[in-house]
């Protein structure tokens, strides 16, 4: 018979941080107490018992002289606000993985989303998962717990919901679920949580399975990591024993087999596997040397930097070195690293900027730590990454900023299709690109070459990192948003950028607060929309109208009161003024005439000619320059009145005086020549018939 043990069977990461935190604690001669049982392993809880750990079920059984420690499945927010209040010191032993999640039902339920949580409702760590969400929650096991939950709240289908797993759920029917998500909500945002640790045991037991005569489960029945590791290995083969120590084993039932498969829930201490691999290979068989390998590598030491490398990938088993440069090239630096073999680092492995001048970054003399790539014997060369060392090491600080929430910089290298890609210590972390951006409306493709902050919120499995600009974005925005608040006051001038323009106005960025210029206020000429004025991105000086800091709100005004043209307009000019303007527009009983830019005056159809006019077109042409006299100004209904009239009737009065004078002026000349100056000749007399005289 042959005994494959599974590479991952026994304690996965958050497990064995947790226990190693109670073991510690003892260490230091603490007395320790947990909140329920530290893991689902009844063998182990029974050693800690020995050792003094007590188990308590509501953080007010701890004593005054204990701490109390809280198991890797997590806890909702409320136990942290009692322990708080009760001054209960406590050590947190959550899982990362499960960490996560809270942060996501937190961030999610806070922006408003209802929460999907795909788990055991009654399990500890589905608890606390909902413990952390301040909206609507609803828990189900399958798709069609799903749907049912759908058909009986239509409601919650059209509203943005967030769908999360629990850590253990079995990743085949997640995938499912997934599928009848995107059918049935159509505001979804689905997270990936399933821990990768989990989901690699799964696949190997599953292969296993299908590999076997027989398949050994160990773990707790009450563990739900256990449960789904028997459940994946039933499908697939039909002799399949769930174990908690070796004494249940029943010898007789692997008679005929083959092949037996061996896996183990992550709350399996490695000193139970090793029992049942042993009993199984001294009351049948030696264990081949492979086996005892295999067995022998899952049960040695690691500590928990290593345990949390190995759950999140296998990217290298590669060895650490450290070189001392020997020469450097443009294309290549050589090294020693004490080996009696010449290492080298190309420049695509010194570092993930292409651009990079090996010359200016190293010297000879200078060490490096690397890692070894190839080797060859034969011609005594290796060839090394200090990339993939810094990725490492890069990778521990994502994982530490993940927890902590520590605020990150990096570069964005690249725009891809859904977000972008940023390069922090030589790690590469996407950014998706709703969370790339304030707003959703903001081009990611100006992003690229920046230095950006973000956050991480989410690591996957092959060391996957996503991060969030957004949140980052959000925070310095408040922060600039309250300093605005406690600062502004009306008549400020302020400089800002135009965020948004709509039909009737323009939004104005003013450095974490938005105030709204009304279309009107933007030119003190009329204007069909605001574009023509301002465009979005344009940075400009704005003073404050107006304040509302109830409902949040800020007018502005953009156009100077200096420049207001009707200031001009009533400085420049007064009634009877004679001007010239330009025709404009035409109404049916006028003609609009432009004085100077923003004040146009009217024309009415009676003042433009000293005669019946039909229609304005008739006498005038849009474009066409006039004289015209200001016959009236209404400064309260920003009106003027102009005519054309008045100075062909002024023209004709001045004609007609002048000829007048003219006239005068001739009568007025005749008068004053003497009559004795004018020269008169004498005729000789004649006598006058009778006849003459009487007539005259």
């Amino acid at each position: 018979m042959k005994i494959t043990v599974a590479k991952t069977a026994g304690f996965c990461f958050g497990v064995n941080r947790a226990v190693n935190t109670v073991y510690e604690l003892l260490g230091k001669g603490k007395k320790v107490c947990t909140l329920g049982p530290i893991i689902h392993n009844p063998q182990l809880v029974d050693e800690l018992s020995e050792k003094g750990v007590r188990i308590v079920e509501t953080p007010e059984e701890t004593k005054d002289d204990e701490i109390l420690v809280i198991r890797s499945h997590g806890v909702p927010e409320s136990i942290y606000e009692i322990c708080g209040l009760n001054n209960i010191e406590t050590v947190d032993a959550t899982c990362p993985f499960v960490a996560k999640i809270h942060t996501v039902v937190k961030e999610q339920s806070l922006a408003g989303d209802v929460i999907f949580v795909a788990g055991d409702k009654n399990h500890s760590e589905v608890i606390g998962i909902t413990g952390h969400s301040c909206t609507q929650v609803f828990v189900f096991s399958d798709d069609d717990e799903l749907e049912t939950i759908a058909k009986s709240n239509p409601e919650i289908t059209s509203k943005s919901a967030t769908f999360v797993a629990q850590t253990t759920f079995n990743a085949k029917k997640w995938e499912k679920i997934q599928k009848k998500i995107k059918k049935l909500y159509t505001n979804a945002k689905i997270f990936d949580t399933i821990c990768n640790a989990t989901a690699a045991r799964q696949d190997e037991a599953l292969r296993l399975a299908k590999a076997s005569d027989a398949m050994i489960v160990i773990g707790g029945r009450h563990s739900s990591n256990t449960a789904k590791l028997f459940e994946v290995c039933s499908a697939f083969c039909e002799k399949t024993y769930l174990v908690e120590t070796a004494k249940e084993l029943s010898l007789s039932d692997f008679a005929d087999c083959r092949s037996v498969g061996v896996v183990a829930g992550a709350s399996t201490p490695a000193g139970i596997i090793k029992e049942v691999v042993i009993t199984m290979s001294e009351n049948l068989q030696p264990v081949e040397e492979q086996v005892k390998e295999t067995v022998q590598k899952s049960f040695e030491e690691m500590t928990d930097e290593e345990a949390f490398e190995a759950s999140l990938s296998n990217l290298t088993g590669d060895q650490k070195v450290v070189g001392t440069v020997l020469a450097v090239t443009p294309t290549e630096v050589q090294v020693d690293f004490g080996r009696g073999i010449t290492g080298y680092v190309s420049a695509e492995e010194f570092s993930l900027d292409p651009a990079v001048k090996l010359e200016e970054e190293v010297k000879v003399g200078d060490t490096l730590n690397l890692i070894i790539m190839k080797v060859n014997d034969q011609e005594g060369i290796a060839m090394l990454s200090k990339r993939r060392y810094d990725a490492i090491a890069g990778w521990d600080n994502i994982v530490a900023a993940k927890e902590s929430g520590e605020v990150l910089t990096g570069v964005v290298r690249d725009i891809v299709k859904g977000g972008v890609v940023i390069y922090t210590n030589n790690v590469r972390v996407f950014v998706p690109a709703s969370l790339a951006t304030l707003s959703r409306n903001d081009s990611i493709e100006e992003l690229k070459g920046k230095e950006v902050s973000f956050r991480i919120i989410e690591i996957g499995r092959g060391r996957k990192a996503v991060g969030s600009i957004r949140s980052v974005l959000r925070e310095q925005r408040k922060e600039a948003e309250e300093k605005i608040w406690n600062s502004i006051a009306v008549g400020d001038r302020i400089k800002g950028t135009v965020r948004s323009i709509t039909t009737y106005g323009a939004f104005v960025d003013l450095g974490g607060v938005d105030g709204m210029v009304h279309i009107s206020e933007l030119s003190w000429q009329r204007i069909k929309n605001p574009s023509e004025v301002v465009s979005v991105g344009d940075e400009i000086e704005v003073y404050v109208k107006n304040i509302d800091r109830e409902k949040k709100k800020i007018s502005l005004g953009y156009k100077n009161p200096e420049d207001n043209p009707w200031t001009k307009f009533v400085n420049a000019y007064s009634e009877g003024d004679i001007v010239t303007v330009k025709i404009v527009s035409f109404t049916t009983y006028g003609a609009f005439a432009r004085i100077i830019p923003g004040v146009d005056g009217l024309i009415h159809i009676s003042q433009i000619a000293d005669k019946h006019v039909a229609k304005p077109q008739d006498e005038l042409t849009i474009g066409q320059e006039v004289d015209a006299k200001i016959i009236a100004i209404n400064l309260e209904l920003k009106r003027v009145s102009l005519s054309i009239r008045a100075l062909i009737q002024k023209e004709a009065e001045d004609k007609a005086e002048e000829e007048d004078e003219v006239v005068a002026t001739t009568e007025v000349d005749a008068e004053q020549i003497p009559t004795e100056e004018i020269p008169v000749e004498e005729a000789p007399a004649e006598e006058t018939p009778a006849e003459e005289k009487t007539e005259e």
